[in-house]
């Protein structure tokens, strides 16, 4: 886009970023006055209408409107979890510079890759060209948002994709069920019915995190001399520095969630192919109300749980596969056999003690997740069908250095990593040594000598 296009589509940003601050603003007067805060969505419309035309510069109502429905739906999400008891659910009362908004079916124009993004009354119009095209037919796409992430700007599209439809014979079979353990290495695990299984690694997604946190933390020693104190003005070195860093971190979340997408997109093809009906998934959220310490709580995060449960389930709702929650509890430490608590192992592979049986660690969670009832207790009492035949794959295969021909340029070489190198042959039996001999140069000079 040219610049002037790209200095409106900011300014419409900072208008909603006005209107979440208003409203914040207008709920503190509120409270200092001992009255109701405004939290439904019609009266914030009723606010904003009293507002009059003009007031957000070039942010129309249908956008200003979808900033309060975001805010109100914060809220309420916010109240819904404090009543059920998670007392550290805090309501949105943090101003924000940029608000992402969002424009409906019927107020904007899509015309191949060019869109016409709705302004004020008054405004001229505003055309932006898109980078691709948009993988929708004009008339499925009920709604644009437009955003930004990393200092770039981003237009989210909204369809309406209809469920595929299977030839007779072909199509998802209620009656076959197969269990999805979620993990940090194998971020979906699934044991599905005639004994086959699935394995998704990944280990490049792990790696990306951890590249990605000593890489951060590098650029932050390099610059935390020169960083301004606070309350002083940065320098125009420092803004190419926090510019910088959040391009990098804008890529790094681009790239963890393509690696997602892949995953979950790996699941849903080996399930249609199994033709599996139900995905029962371990819903492991309990553990994040556990403080395990700063590094594994660090784990935790970016795990991204509600996350990859959101990702397969869309997938799973347009493949007409049914996607049921069940309690996990246990699966990953209780034996398949002899139905015994078994120690936690330190690899992949789950041993038991009492009768000695083994297998993969992940898809015997998955076999005994696939037993379970949603709403059930956590008591496995149906037989488990392990899988025989499993299929391996990889998430994340665009990452640096997941290729054998491509190397991550954040990785040191292997010289600066403290490799010795290649080693030496065994001195022979003499005792002579192959080592290259040293070289004694004497600089001192008799007086008269060259």
């Amino acid at each position: 886009m040219t610049p002037g296009q790209r200095r409106r589509c900011f300014g419409l940003l900072r208008s909603a970023g006005d209107v979440w601050a208003c409203v914040l603003e207008v709920n503190g007067w509120r409270r200092r006055r001992r009255h109701v805060p405004l939290s439904g969505y019609q009266e914030l419309c009723r606010e904003l209408a009293a507002s009059g035309p003009g007031t957000f510069a070039e942010l129309d109502s249908v956008g200003a409107r979808s900033v309060l429905r975001r805010f109100s739906d914060a809220w309420f999400a916010a109240a819904k979890r404090r009543k059920a008891g998670y007392v550290s659910a805090r309501f949105p009362r943090r101003r924000r510079g940029l608000v992402p908004v969002r424009w409906y079916h019927g107020t904007f124009t899509l015309d191949g890759r060019r869109v016409r993004i709705p302004t004020a009354k008054g405004t001229a119009s505003l055309w932006v060209r898109l980078a691709r095209e948009v993988p929708y037919p004009a008339e499925q796409v009920r709604s644009v948002t437009l955003l930004c992430e990393g200092g770039r700007l981003f237009l989210d599209v909204t369809a309406e994709v209809p469920v595929v439809v299977y030839p007779p014979g072909e199509g998802p079979d209620p009656g076959r069920v197969a269990g999805v353990d979620l993990g940090i290495i194998h971020p979906y695990a699934v044991a599905g019915p005639a004994g086959e299984g699935l394995l998704v690694s990944g280990r490049a997604i792990r790696a990306e995190h951890r590249m990605h946190l000593a890489d951060t933390k590098a650029r932050r020693r390099a610059v935390a001399r020169r960083a301004p104190r606070p309350g002083q003005k940065g320098s125009r070195r420092w803004r190419k520095y926090r510019r910088r860093a959040r391009l990098v971190e804008g890529r790094h979340q681009r790239r963890v969630r393509q690696a997602q997408h892949e995953a979950g997109r790996t699941v849903v093809s080996w399930a249609v192919r199994q033709r599996v009906g139900v995905l029962h998934v371990g819903d492991p959220r309990g553990v994040l109300d556990i403080d395990a310490g700063r590094r594994h709580n660090l784990r935790l995060r970016q795990w991204q749980i509600g996350r990859l449960l959101q990702i397969l389930t869309d997938k799973a709702t347009l493949a007409g596969i049914a996607v049921r929650l069940v309690d996990e509890r246990g699966t990953s430490s209780t034996c398949p056999a002899c139905h015994r608590r078994v120690p936690k192992p330190r690899g992949r592979t789950l041993s038991c003690p009492h009768c000695r049986f083994s297998g993969h660690r992940d898809l015997v969670a998955a076999a005994s997740i696939a037993t379970r009832t949603p709403g059930g207790g956590p008591t496995t009492v149906a037989t488990v069908v392990l899988p025989q035949v499993v299929t391996h794959r990889r998430a994340g295969r665009h990452l640096p250095g997941a290729g054998r021909s491509r190397r991550d340029p954040r990785r040191p070489p292997r010289a600066a990593r403290g490799s010795v190198g290649p080693r030496r042959p065994a001195p022979p039996p003499g005792g002579e040594s192959l080592a290259q001999q040293a070289r004694i140069h004497n600089t001192h000079r008799k007086p008269g000598e060259r």
